[in-house]
């Protein structure tokens, strides 16, 4: 990281199968952006075709709302803008391959006309969904090396660690996450529909859970942990509001190495915070120093199946965790 990178983490509330509409609200935000002079800018998972809708969809009724990565039309207007605007850009998808195959996919855009996308490691939503088999780190225009990882695949650690020894100092981490179902009094747990119905009367009650253990609370348990271990900037977007019959949280912030907040919303509706990232904060911070030390020789069994492990869709739905 060459230089000081302005960047900026987005929430908002997205319209379930709308891409159009979905894509106007990136548009707002992208003229926002530019105006504050935002270079990197992050958009949530599935924010331009939605997302916890597409639980319930059949593959056919997937395939309507899906396109190809990079020729379709929503990957053309990322590209566009990021040209446009000079700004690398991020955002999530459905994608469907020549194959007929479905990912959940994040393009990020950059403004030298380059493209990349992440297929989610850890694809849980559906069963006509497959999970990514590659990890994604490439170099900027600004100077920056950039990994990304999407929402549940930051829940292990492995996968941010490899990100970080494939040398990302910037993670692009887009998320739809907090007020999930879950049986587990120590996790989450839904929000009140009517404490987002009536958010603009009583905006003190809606804040505090979105504040609280079911939103910030419980990033705060691992979030900046994964920043701080691994010695990068974590760059956090997230849905906000109704995701079908979950309230999203929100929280949108960026972390960073030292994994401390230097910007964040608690905001109950669409909103944008950005921040300098200060590239001297990459030079010997204590994540880089306690990689340096690490023992390979030590981590074999890292690699070999124990017989424990199980699909992440049925240990998401197990109904016991998140």
């Amino acid at each position: 990281m060459t230089g000081s990178v302005r960047a900026a983490v987005v929430q908002f509330e997205h319209a379930p199968g709308d891409k159009r509409a979905n894509f106007k609200k990136i548009d707002s935000f992208l003229y926002r952006a530019a105006r504050e002079k935002v270079e990197i800018v992050v958009f949530p998972e599935c924010c331009i075709t939605g997302y916890w809708f597409l639980r319930n969809l059949s593959k056919g009724e997937l395939l309507k709302i899906a396109e190809p990565v990079f020729d379709g039309e929503m990957s053309a207007m990322l590209m566009a803008r990021a040209k446009e605007y000079q700004m690398t850009i991020g955002a999530g998808l459905v994608e469907v391959t020549e194959g007929g195959k479905l990912y959940n996919t994040y393009v990020v855009a950059l403004p030298d006309g380059r493209a990349y996308r992440h297929r989610k490691l850890h694809c849980f939503i559906s069963d006509h969904l497959n999970s990514g088999t590659e990890f994604t780190v490439f170099n900027t225009s600004h100077g920056v090396r950039v990994g990304v990882l999407t929402c549940y695949d930051n829940n292990i650690g492995e996968n941010v660690r490899m990100t970080a020894l494939r040398g990302a100092q910037i993670l692009l981490a887009p998320h739809q996450t907090g007020g999930c179902r879950s049986t587990n009094p120590h996790t989450m747990g839904l929000i009140d529909r009517a404490l987002w119905d009536n958010r603009k009367k009583d905006p003190g009650a809606i804040e505090k859970e979105l504040r609280g253990l079911k939103g910030r609370g419980w990033l705060l348990r691992w979030l900046p942990a994964r920043a701080h271990d691994n010695g990068v900037f974590l760059l956090f977007s997230n849905g906000v509001g109704i995701d079908d019959d979950e309230i999203r949280t929100g929280n949108a912030m960026i972390i960073d190495p030292y994994g401390r907040i230097i910007a964040e919303t608690w905001k109950a509706g669409d909103d944008m915070v950005a921040a300098d990232l200060d590239p001297s904060l990459l030079v010997e911070n204590t994540g880089q120093r306690w990689i340096k030390t690490r023992r390979p020789e030590l981590y074999g069994p890292l690699a070999v199946l124990t017989g424990l492990e199980e699909d992440t869709r049925a240990v998401r739905f197990d109904e016991k965790g998140v």
